[in-house]
């Protein structure tokens, strides 16, 4: 069955803050395997300008994935999670994620479509720290497969 169109633009409550700690970025970076110090090394970030480590642009991911749970677990919404893949992600940076920071996500749908039988929902993340500055926005595709005919 398809989404019920009128979720679009329906905005759900901030998460609680997330606190970025060093050694979440430091293994964030080794298991993606990106070598840059300013991701490992207190000091290289701050010869670049940044007054801690700062987080591979990926890392985001975690934090903004759990926060559009709220959208995925909306039971009126009516999404069959088991039928899910991830089909696209963007970021689009204000200023990278610091050791320190403590975020929260307010998640939006932004779209639902239809295409082939299979739904598809757009989910905008808004990342703002402690202070209210906006961080960044994620956006998050994700295509719930057709369920095949009996």
């Amino acid at each position: 069955m398809a989404l019920d169109q009128s979720f679009v633009g329906r905005t759900y409550p901030p998460t609680d803050p997330y606190e970025v700690g060093r050694e979440k970025i430091r293994e964030f970076a080794e298991s993606i395997g990106d070598p840059n110090p300013a991701y490992t090394d207190a000091e290289a970030a701050k010869a670049l300008g940044y007054s801690d480590v700062i987080a591979p642009p990926t890392f985001v991911f975690a934090i903004t994935f759990k926060a559009a749970g709220q959208v995925i677990e909306d039971p009126q919404l009516g999404l069959d999670y088991s039928r899910v893949v991830h089909g696209d992600q963007k970021f689009a940076y204000t200023r990278p994620v610091r050791s320190g920071d403590r975020l929260s996500v307010t998640s939006t749908i932004e779209a639902i479509k239809t295409m082939a039988g299979n739904d598809i929902i757009d989910i905008r993340g808004e990342v703002y720290d402690e202070a209210g500055e906006h961080v960044v926005t994620a956006f998050t595709k994700l295509v719930a497969r057709a369920a095949k005919e009996a």
